[in-house]
Formats: C-alpha cells, sequence, structure tokens
C-alpha cells in the first residue's frame, strides 16, 4: 500500500470556508455567541482522556510490530494473506482515529500548544504506519495477478478485499521495490511541512487589521471577520474590507508564495519518483479518474464564460451599480434583515432532506441534535466549515462557524450532507471501504444544497422571496461550479510550471491568478473591474495545498443537479441509485460509482445542463424585474 493510500484529504467544504465560499443573498446578520457544551463536539466518543489516547497509541504500535513480521508472508497462503490484510485494515483504523482525535482537538483552539503536541505525535504515528506498511504493494505486485486470483479463488473471506488487490495490481507502472517504498515513506515527514505552516500562519499567527466601518463599528478583519463583512450592503465598506483584507496577505505574499512552491515541488517529486508524466497525472490515478473529467470541465467552463458574465451584467442592474468591481460579488442581490438561527436552520435542512426517504431524515434528526459539531466562531478556532468521518467506529465531526444567515444554513445542509454520507458508509461498509472519494464526496453535499434551494423557493410567497432564494441559486452555481473551475485551471497552470523544472515566486502565482481572475470575471468585456491587490486571493485558498482537489467541487455541482432533479421528480429507481452511490463508499471506483448511478462527468452533457439551469435561473429573476418595470 503506498503512502498515499492514507492520506486521504479531509472533507473540507471550503465553499463556505474562505475564499470558496459561496456568497451569501441575504445581509450578514451578527452571529450569535455561545459557549454551551451542545454547541461544541463531544471528542469523548474517540478517547475519554489522554490516558484513552496513549493506550490506543500503544496498540498501534504493537499492530506494527505484527505487520512487520508479515513482510516475505503474503504469498505463504491464502490464510496468511488475509489475516496480513486484516491487521492492515485495523491498525488503519486506529490511525485514522488517532488523527481525528488530534486534528479536531487542534482545530478547536490552534492556539492551545496541546492541539499541536497531539496533532504531531499523530503525523509520527501515521508515518511510522506508512513505513510498516510500505511492503505491501510491491509484495503483492510480485505475486501478481493469477497468483493473487487463485489465491481469492480458494478463500472465501479473502473476497473481502478483491477491489484493494486489484487497485494494488492496476499501480504497478507506478510502484517502487519494497526498498524505494521505504525510502519514499521516510521523507514524508520531510515533505509534508508546507501546509502546516501555511495552516498555522493563516489562522493563528497572521497580525489580523482593524478596520472602522461606516456604521462607526470596528472590525478585527480576520477571515471569518471577512466572510461576513464582505457582502456589507454599503459599497465603500465592501471595499475597504477587500482592500484591507488582501492587503494583508500582500505582506505575505512572498512567505506564501514560498509555502505552496514547496508543495508543488513535493507533489512534482513524488510524481516524478512514481514515473507519472507530470502531477495531475499522478493525482487524477490515485482515484483512477479519467483524465478527460478534468480536461472536459475546463473546456466546458471557459465555452460558457458569456453565462458568467451575463449574471455579472444581472448583479450589476439589481444593484444598480454602473462601474460592477470584484468587491460587489457578494453583496446581497436583495436586502433582507432575516436571520437564521441554529433551531431554524436545522429545521430548515430536515424538511429540505425529506425527498432522501424517511430513514435518512430520522438519521440526520438524531445526528444533528447530538454533540457532533462545534458550531460558533471562536478566536483561534479554525475559520469556515468542514466534515472529518474518519473515525468509523464513533461518527463523523463537524466543523461550523454558523453566522445566523442563510449562507450559514446552507453550509451546516452541505456539511451535514457530507455526514451522512459517512454514516450511510460506514453502516454499510467494512472500515476498508467506507473512505470515499472527494470526487463523490462533494455530490452528496451539494446535492442536499440544490434540495434546500428547491425547498426554499417552493415555500416562496411572493416575489421578493422568490428573488432572495433565486439570487442564492444562482450564487451557488457561480462559487461551486464557475469558482472552482477557474481555481483548478489555476491549479494546472502552477503544477504544469513546477512539473517542467520552473521557479515560480508568490509574485509571479499572483500573475498567473490575476490573468485567470480577470478572463473568467469579463474583464477585458468591461463586465467588471478588479484592483490589482484582489489576485492574492490565491494564498487564501488552503486547498491549493492538497493537489488537484477543488475541481471536484465543479464535476460535483454538475452531477448534484442531475441526481436532486431526478429524485424531486420522482424518477423511478433514481433515489435508490443515489442512495446506493452514497452507501457504496470506496467500494469502486469513484467515476464508476457516479456513472453507474446515472452521470456520466467525462462528457459536456452534465455541464450543459447545469449551465442551461443557470440560464433558466436569471431568466425567472428577469420576469419579475420586468413585471416591476426594472
Amino acid at each position: 500500500m503506498t503512502p498515499s493510500a492514507l492520506k486521504r484529504p479531509l472533507l473540507l467544504s471550503l465553499l463556505s470556508l474562505l475564499a470558496l465560499s459561496l456568497a451569501t443573498a441575504f445581509a450578514a446578520p451578527a452571529p450569535v455567541q455561545t459557549d454551551k457544551p451542545a454547541d461544541r463536539w463531544d471528542l469523548t466518543a474517540l478517547y475519554p482522556g489522554d490516558a484513552a489516547f496513549d493506550s490506543d497509541a500503544k496498540k498501534l504500535s504493537a499492530q506494527l510490530l505484527q505487520l512487520a513480521i508479515c513482510k516475505g508472508q503474503l504469498g505463504a497462503s491464502p490464510a496468511r494473506l488475509k489475516s496480513c490484510l486484516d491487521l492492515y485494515a485495523d491498525a488503519r483504523k486506529r490511525v485514522n482515529m488517532l488523527t481525528t482525535y488530534a486534528s479536531q482537538y487542534y482545530d478547536q483552539d490552534t492556539g492551545d500548544s496541546k492541539g499541536n503536541q497531539l496533532n504531531q505525535r499523530a503525523a509520527l504515528l501515521g508515518n511510522e504506519f506508512s513505513q510498516a506498511t510500505t511492503f505491501l504493494q510491491p509484495e503483492i505486485l510480485a505475486l501478481g495477478a493469477q497468483r493473487i486470483d487463485a489465491m481469492l479463488a480458494k478463500d472465501k473471506g479473502l473476497q473481502l478485499y478483491r477491489f484493494q488487490l486489484s487497485n494494488m495490481l492496476r499501480s504497478a507502472p507506478h510502484t517502487l521495490d519494497a526498498a524505494g517504498e521505504q525510502l519514499v515513506a521516510q521523507f514524508g515527514l520531510a515533505t509534508g511541512s508546507a501546509a502546516s505552516i501555511y495552516r498555522t500562519l493563516a489562522n493563528a499567527e497572521i497580525p489580523w487589521p482593524t478596520v472602522k466601518l461606516s456604521d462607526g463599528k470596528d472590525v478585527r478583519l480576520d477571515q471569518a471577520a471577512y466572510t461576513r463583512y464582505r457582502g456589507d450592503d454599503n459599497r465603500a465598506d465592501r471595499k475597504l474590507v477587500f482592500d484591507t483584507f488582501f492587503g494583508k496577505w500582500k505582506d505575505y505574499e512572498r512567505t506564501f508564495g514560498e509555502t505552496l512552491y514547496g508543495q508543488l515541488k513535493t507533489d512534482a517529486a513524488y510524481a516524478k519518483v512514481r514515473h507519472y508524466t507530470d502531477s495531475q497525472s499522478a493525482a487524477l490515478d490515485a482515484d483512477h479518474l479519467p483524465p478527460a473529467v478534468y480536461q472536459t470541465l475546463i473546456a466546458q467552463t471557459n465555452a460558457n464564460l458569456p453565462t458568467l458574465h451575463r449574471y455579472f451584467k444581472l448583479r450589476a442592474r439589481m444593484l444598480g451599480i454602473k462601474d460592477l468591481a470584484y468587491y460587489d460579488i457578494y453583496a446581497p442581490l436583495l436586502k433582507s434583515e432575516r436571520t437564521f438561527p441554529l433551531a431554524d436552520g436545522k429545521q430548515m435542512m430536515l424538511d429540505s432532506v425529506a425527498p432522501l426517504g424517511p430513514d435518512y431524515v430520522t438519521a440526520l434528526s438524531a445526528a444533528v441534535n447530538a454533540r457532533w459539531m462545534d458550531v460558533y466562531p471562536r478566536p483561534r478556532k479554525v475559520a469556515g466549515a468542514y466534515m472529518n468521518g474518519d473515525a468509523y467506529d464513533v461518527h463523523p465531526y463537524v466543523l461550523l462557524n454558523y453566522t445566523d444567515n442563510y449562507e450559514a444554513v446552507s453550509t451546516l445542509t452541505h456539511e451535514w450532507g457530507h455526514a451522512m454520507h459517512s454514516v450511510l458508509a460506514n453502516k454499510a461498509q467494512p472500515s476498508i471501504y467506507a473512505p470515499y472519494s472527494i470526487f463523490v464526496a462533494e455530490i452528496a453535499s451539494t446535492t442536499n444544497e440544490a434540495l434546500l434551494l428547491d425547498a426554499r423557493l417552493k415555500q416562496a410567497k411572493d416575489d421578493d422571496e422568490r428573488l432572495l432564494y433565486l439570487g442564492a441559486a444562482l450564487e451557488n452555481l457561480r462559487g461551486t461550479f464557475f469558482r472552482q473551475a477557474m481555481f483548478a485551471e489555476f491549479e494546472a497552470a502552477i503544477h504544469g510550471k513546477v512539473d517542467k523544472g520552473e521557479s515560480l515566486t508568490g509574485e509571479q502565482m499572483t500573475a498567473i491568478y490575476a490573468d485567470i481572475l480577470k478572463r473568467y470575471h469579463g474583464e477585458a468585456q468591461g463586465v467588471m473591474t478588479i484592483d490589482p491587490v484582489y489576485a492574492l486571493e490565491w494564498a487564501y485558498v488552503p486547498h491549493f495545498y492538497h493537489g488537484f482537489y477543488v475541481f471536484q467541487y465543479a464535476t460535483s455541482i454538475a452531477a448534484a443537479q442531475d441526481f436532486s432533479q431526478r429524485i424531486l421528480d420522482k424518477e423511478p429507481g433514481a433515489l435508490a441509485a443515489y442512495l446506493k452511490m452514497l452507501s457504496a463508499g470506496g467500494s469502486n471506483d469513484p467515476y464508476e460509482l457516479v456513472k453507474a448511478a446515472g452521470v456520466d462527468l467525462a462528457t459536456p452533457k452534465p455541464y450543459q445542463a447545469l449551465v442551461a439551469r443557470m440560464n433558466g435561473i436569471m431568466n425567472q429573476i428577469e420576469a419579475i424585474e420586468s413585471r416591476r418595470g426594472k
């Protein structure tokens, strides 16, 4: 098993985090702060204390010694192969539990040194696991497909590992010998610091500036505050927020350039060592994704930029702005003072997922009212939102920074879509197949968002409310499809340079990002102006430290539109196929799972359908505006 097998990224749903946040269609009301235990996650479900964590870490060490005995023994008999794979599966499950605890402990307070120590210790344990298991894949490859097939035929219990074994055999051209795999594993600790440095600097150490808004309020403009105030009603405040926030990132342009460049060099080195043509090929092959998926996404996005530009022109008209700027993209299309306290947000979410069936709703209702999530923003807490479903024997954990606006409800729904995916997969699959690819994961979350929007539109009582939700739908499509595809194009560009052996500074990254940002937002066509400092946005996006990750948001929302519409239309078999896909976890290639459920993301069709939906929504908005004589 290659080291990358363990490194499934957290399902960081940064569509609501940092620069990946979906723009709200509502004014941002003040968040309700609370320190009630019910609003924080309970980590004692993982380990009741340090002693239990230490005890499990010792058990892992003992298992790694047992795994060492398996070396050279995998071909001894089918029973021996199964026992070693059983041991590997249990050890991996234990590593995930230890890592989950350390990660959640750290993220609730990034300034707590204990959390940092736990994270470092978990990283060491993970690396020990990787080193102890590097022999598995080379030894399986040495046995060969014919021998493995014969062993599978002799031992029915071994059938559990058929897909895992076939994946190992598939990666033969990119697997080193035992000594090579051991060396790569040893370098794992030395090459994993870029994302950690970024995370610490961006979340805990940048001295965020304070700005005075037009109402006289002083605001410390950290990442959570930026997300809240970037859509302020007052245009001058929006500009102040953008100028100040990205100006601070500009101060660290060289530093963040170095951290990201370090990550890009690491990705390029691993790709070369494993005999891939480039970093993108290596990243896609990890999930056996056809290159046509990435290529088709970028091609279709660029072909449909006129639809995005149409939206920006509509936004300018609705806001009454003749000189639309980048700092206007988050302003609410329709002003509303409405707030959505957490209890209301939960109920809205539960009502919206009713089309997924009573069993789904019952399970979600119980989970969302248990202590599985940390809800509200606090100083030193990690910004944004994500779901971590790696604690197989416990339950998923959800991190939010809930701010009582509609975006917060959408984020709540998004993250619990992920959590329910883990609940279903963990229930249906053994631990080795419960983890799923992000390629499928983001479908689970964005389908629930689509259902939420549909439910809100259906209950709208007048054109004002209808415009509110139609605007949110447009922002959902813009932020999740076009924006993520833009990020994906940027990733391809910077990785491509480093793969060719070229150097890359923060200033150069800013220039590359600026060119793409201007093209997507139609600056040459007079659609929008973009201040050069806003091109520092690349430094603000943590997903770039998980190579070729964000494109799956765009492919996912295209698939989600299809799945949600068929479910809402009660198309025969659609719901069953969708839930089967979620319950499958990682038991098959993700592209094949989605295709079997009815959507082929290597073809233009789902992307064209999404663009048609976006144009249809704009038609509805323009019809309402026309009725009003605007």
